[in-house]
Formats: C-alpha cells, sequence, structure tokens
C-alpha cells in the first residue's frame, strides 16, 4: 500500500471514532498548555528580575551606616555624612561617580492636596546613574545644587498622588516643611524595589536639603557606581579604604558601615525563578507523560477492536511495513492535532495570567517548539508498540477473530 491510502485509511480510522480520538488528544492537549503556560510563567519572572537588575544600573553598590562590634559588644555604627561622600570622590580611584543620598519623610502640599512623601537629597548624577529619564521639564544642575536652589523633580507616581498631569506640573509650585519648591522636571518610571517605590519620591539639590530643608548632613546612604572595565569587588576595596580612614576605624575593628550590592540579591532571585519554572515546566511534562500513556492505552484497544480489520488486509496482501505505519500515524495525527490545539491553549492561558492576574509572562517560541516537538515524540514513542502489535498479527489467527 503506498503511503497516501496508509495515512488515508489512518485518516478515516480517526474520523470514524470522533469521540474517542477527542478525548485521547485531550491528555496532550493539557500537557502541551501546561508546559507552555508554565514555562512563559517562569522566563516572564525571569525577565521581570533581570529588567530590575538592569535597571539599578551597571556596577552600582550602596553603602549603609552599619553596626560595629567592639570587644564582642555591637554598638551602633558611625553616621555617613557628606564628607565621608566628598572624601570617597575626592580620593576613590576606582570609583566613576558618588551619589550622596539624604532623606526624610515630609509633608508636601499642592494646591489644596496634602500628602507625606519622601524627600530624596542628592547630586544631579543621580539621575543618569540610576539610569532615569527625564519624561518632562528637566533635571537640576551641580550649579543649581551650589546655589541650593528650591526646584524639585517628581517621581513618576507623584503626579497620580495629587490628581495631576505630570507636563501641566511644570513650572507650578508645591511646599516641601512649608517651603516653596519649583517643580522643574518629572522622572520616568522605575518600578517598586521590594518594601520602597522610588517613583514615589521627590527629588531635591542635596545642599538644598541639607541647609534649608532638613538641617543635618547625615546622609541614609551613598550610592557609588565603579568605572567601566573594573570589577565591582575592586571598588568595593576602594571604597572600604577611604572609609575606614575617615572613620578612624584601627585594624582589626570591624566596619562601621555596611555594603549592599542589589544586583547580587536579584541575580539571587532570579536563580530561585528559574529554577521554579524548571520544576514548573517538569511537572507539566508529567502530564504529557501521562497523555502519551492515554494514547498508548487507546491504540493497544484499536489494535484489539481491529484484529480482524488487520487479518483481512493482511490476506489481501498488506505488507508489514503498511500496518506498522498507519498505527505509526495514527498515533501521530493524533499528538500532532493535540499540540496544536495545546499550544493555543497554553498561550491562551498564559495571557490570561498577565491580563487577569497581573503575573508577568513570557511566551518563548522555544518553548512552544520544544512542546510540540514533544508531543510528536511521545506519538511516535507510545505508538510504536500497538503498532508492532498489529503488524506482528498472523493473519489467520487475525481472521478467525471474533
Amino acid at each position: 500500500m503506498i503511503l497516501g491510502e496508509t495515512i488515508a485509511v489512518a485518516f478515516s480510522s480517526i474520523r470514524a471514532n470522533k469521540m474517542r480520538s477527542l478525548l485521547t488528544t485531550l491528555g496532550i492537549i493539557i500537557g502541551v498548555a501546561a508546559v507552555i503556560a508554565m514555562v512563559a510563567l517562569g522566563t516572564g519572572a525571569s525577565k521581570a528580575v533581570e529588567d530590575r537588575i538592569n535597571s539599578l544600573g551597571a556596577n552600582l553598590f550602596t553603602v549603609f551606616a552599619g553596626q560595629q562590634n567592639f570587644r564582642g559588644v555591637s554598638q551602633q555604627g558611625a553616621s555617613l555624612t557628606v564628607d565621608d561622600a566628598e572624601a570617597l570622590k575626592r580620593d576613590a580611584r576606582l570609583i566613576e561617580a558618588v551619589i550622596p543620598e539624604l532623606s526624610r519623610q515630609q509633608q508636601v502640599k499642592y494646591g489644596a492636596q496634602n500628602i507625606n512623601i519622601s524627600i530624596l537629597g542628592t547630586t544631579p548624577n543621580y539621575v543618569p546613574v540610576r539610569t532615569y529619564e527625564v519624561v518632562a521639564g528637566r533635571n537640576f544642575t551641580d550649579g543649581d545644587n551650589e546655589a541650593r536652589q528650591r526646584y524639585a523633580v517628581l517621581g513618576a507616581d507623584v503626579p497620580k498622588l495629587f490628581n495631576a498631569n505630570a507636563q501641566a506640573m511644570i513650572g507650578q509650585t508645591l511646599l516641601i516643611r512649608g517651603i516653596p519648591f519649583e517643580i522643574i522636571g518629572v522622572l520616568s518610571a522605575k518600578g517598586s524595589q521590594g518594601w520602597t517605590n522610588p517613583d514615589e519620591q521627590i527629588i531635591i539639590p542635596l545642599k538644598t536639603a541639607q541647609y534649608r530643608v532638613f538641617g543635618t548632613d547625615r546622609l541614609r546612604n551613598i550610592a557609588l557606581k565603579v568605572k567601566d572595565g573594573v570589577p565591582i569587588e575592586q571598588g568595593m576595596v576602594d571604597m572600604e579604604r577611604i572609609l575606614r580612614r575617615e572613620h578612624k576605624i584601627r585594624p582589626g575593628q570591624d566596619n562601621d558601615f555596611s555594603v549592599r550590592n542589589p544586583q547580587d540579591i536579584l541575580a539571587t532571585q532570579q536563580q530561585a525563578t528559574q529554577i521554579l519554572g524548571y520544576l514548573l515546566a517538569s511537572i507539566a511534562g508529567v502530564s504529557l507523560l501521562v497523555g502519551g500513556i492515554g494514547i498508548m492505552n487507546i491504540m493497544l484497544v484499536s489494535v484489539t477492536e481491529r484484529t480482524r480489520e488487520i487479518g483481512v488486509r493482511k490476506a489481501l496482501g498488506a505488507t508489514q511495513w503498511a500496518i506498522l505505519s498507519q498505527f505509526l500515524i495514527e498515533a501521530l495525527v493524533l499528538c500532532i492535532s493535540g499540540g496544536v490545539l495545546g499550544i493555543l491553549v497554553g498561550i491562551g492561558i498564559a495571557l490570561l495570567m498577565s491580563k487577569l492576574a497581573g503575573w508577568n509572562t513570557l511566551i518563548s517560541p522555544a518553548s512552544i517548539a520544544i512542546a510540540f516537538g514533544f508531543s510528536a515524540f511521545v506519538g511516535l514513542f507510545f505508538g510504536i508498540w500497538p503498532a508492532r502489535k498489529a503488524a506482528r498479527l498472523d493473519p489467520i489467527v487475525a481472521l478467525r477473530y471474533e
């Protein structure tokens, strides 16, 4: 029997048992859909963490005031000050940018609205180093900082808090602790980072914050960016050398400051999300395996039901290869059709998870190809045994089968 006739016979057999064929492919549909949806969920989570890593800025780490251990007793470490930032800017050999950050929660009034929000006093290089863009207006300059100008640059979500249009707020005045500030710019959105949301803060020049608003030189932290091509660990050593000198820490004493590399934290989180993605995909793959076993079971039943038909065909001259290929094609058609439907269902589930639940999902072409290829492999693998059983039937025994 030629290949075309074999395929036609296989399709006619599937059409003759539509409900059974549909139920048989259901396991493959669920398996493929689950693989695509779970991989999309895991890949989306990894991509979200990767975007957060990129949004932090390259080669960036942060110094905080920390605890100091003296003779076994934990004591409050010295505060970080503007002088520490100036020393780092002056003496660090491997540091490209030093961003002192002086922050407090303050009452802010705009028009008739009054909210409590984070006010950040910093230098102009905060915006480019933290990879922000000014989407409206402009950033303040070094000259504005030295002149202690009362300028304010808003985080992306601040206009929403005031129920105002970002572009319309440029040039308007708001009050910070009753002190008028001119709004000169609005930044691009960054997204929440753990417990904090940098989009819900107002940025003002450091010296304005130090002398006009807060009346202190104690910083919340100092962010540092190492030079291109320099490992971030070497930049940390350079920073530590200078701060230990400035804080007069003796050899053998612990640092009275702590260093945090957010990229390390997020990289660990990304690794965890990748492992979770692999786990979800593996669990979904089990359903594909179960679907394949279901197809093998149905094909074995089909061979038993059609024993007499097989005997007749063999008696009329059908070869073992013709019988084998017919049943293999039936199994492949069931799996491939189930794979196509499963891909569509999986994509739909991933889109629903993104829109309704707000989860980060990313549909990967590789996962679609793998799921489809695996469904075809399942059909081939689990179809071989029933097909070989059918091909090896003795025609005389088959013709006597009732």
